[in-house]
């Protein structure tokens, strides 16, 4: 029972994560100029929306009868997309990027630690795939980052 609670702890940080993300993309799609980049952070926003709905139905399914719904109030993750807003104010494309990066590093690492967690099947490959998905996007947002400071 003690691990199922650590399980159930581990996915509602995650989901915490993933509603951070769904936000911050959400803004920063609303605040770039470039049209490639509004398509980009819409999908990772709607992406990460979905994440936690896998996640969601996953707590639901180990007996949790109110998984987390909102993004957290504390904690790297938010402080990241909260520095966002500023970067978003400035209507700066390559400062946005950075932020969102920003925001990914601490994406990555919670899913990095989720992995170590102990999580078990079919959680595990749950959280592994998305792992996999939240790492691409955040190797894209840095490339996209580096390639802005450049132009």
């Amino acid at each position: 029972m003690a691990q199922q609670k650590e399980i159930i702890s581990t996915i509602n940080g995650l989901i915490e994560t993933l509603k951070d993300g769904q936000e911050g993309f959400k803004q920063a799609a609303e605040a770039v100029k470039d049209s490639n980049l509004k398509s980009l952070f819409s999908e990772y926003s709607l992406q990460r929306a979905r994440f936690a709905g896998e996640l969601q139905s996953e707590a639901h399914q180990l007996g949790e009868s109110e998984p987390e719904e909102s993004s957290s109030v504390a904690g790297a993750m938010h402080r990241a997309w909260i520095n966002l807003k500023s970067a978003v104010t400035s209507g700066d494309d390559h400062a946005i990027l950075a932020e969102c990066e920003r925001g990914e590093d601490s994406a990555v690492n919670e899913y990095k630690e989720a992995m170590e967690d102990g999580l078990t099947s079919p959680i595990r490959d749950i959280v592994s795939r998305q792992y996999s998905e939240v790492k691409s996007a955040h190797d894209k947002i840095k490339s996209l980052r580096d390639a802005a400071k450049t132009s």
